[in-house]
């Protein structure tokens, strides 16, 4: 194998598996971890089902590795493949009433509470428990968004190529998910 293979870019790994597939398990080790955390995220799956698509996506990602447009990033790529994924498995579920419980770090319920002006110095287990209650609530395009921007950390051109929308669209998702959130603490009588 290569020298300093971890030094390597997505883009670089993607054509050591173009030329020897036997590289994508590096590509898999890279992704494994952030996209299992993104499906668990933006789903309500049991550990074996999120398994099951995290297995799907690295599935599809391998059959279109030459359909990847290297202008994009890899990371977006992955992200986009995984979203239709978890997508196409909630439109089969989408009749059964989920409950999802989301794993809220501090930094998230931090960078929420300033951008829509929460009162930080409220009870940190009370707040995970209300944002996972509102967040359950609201419509799936808008907290996908929120989960993208807050805790995938996304930037706004790297949103746009997973959701294959405008950053403008990005942007008024955005804007109208957290309407959405505030509207939600408010039919809630929360005290965020």
């Amino acid at each position: 194998m290569i020298k300093d293979i971890d030094k390597k870019t997505d883009e670089d790994l993607v054509f050591l598996v173009l030329e020897n597939q036997d590289y994508f398990l590096y590509l898999v080790r890279r992704y494994e971890k952030k996209l299992g955390r993104y499906i668990s995220r933006i789903s309500n799956l049991s550990s074996d089902d999120m398994e099951d698509i995290l297995q799907d996506v690295f599935i599809k990602i391998y059959k279109n590795l030459n359909a990847f447009d290297t202008s994009l990033k890899f990371s977006s790529w992955a992200y986009r493949i995984t979203h239709n994924e978890v997508i196409s498995n909630y439109r089969k579920l989408k009749n059964k009433a989920t409950v999802i419980s989301f794993d809220l770090d501090g930094e998230f319920i931090k960078n929420i509470a300033d951008d829509l002006d929460i009162e930080k110095n409220l009870n940190l287990k009370d707040l995970k428990t209300d944002i996972s209650l509102i967040l359950n609530k609201m419509d799936l395009k808008y907290r996908e968004v929120l989960i993208l921007k807050y805790l995938e950390e996304k930037k706004y051109n790297e949103i746009s190529d997973i959701l294959k929308k405008p950053e403008g669209t990005v942007a008024t998702l955005l804007n109208r998910a957290k309407k959405q959130f505030l509207k939600i603490v408010d039919e809630l009588n929360l005290k965020i």
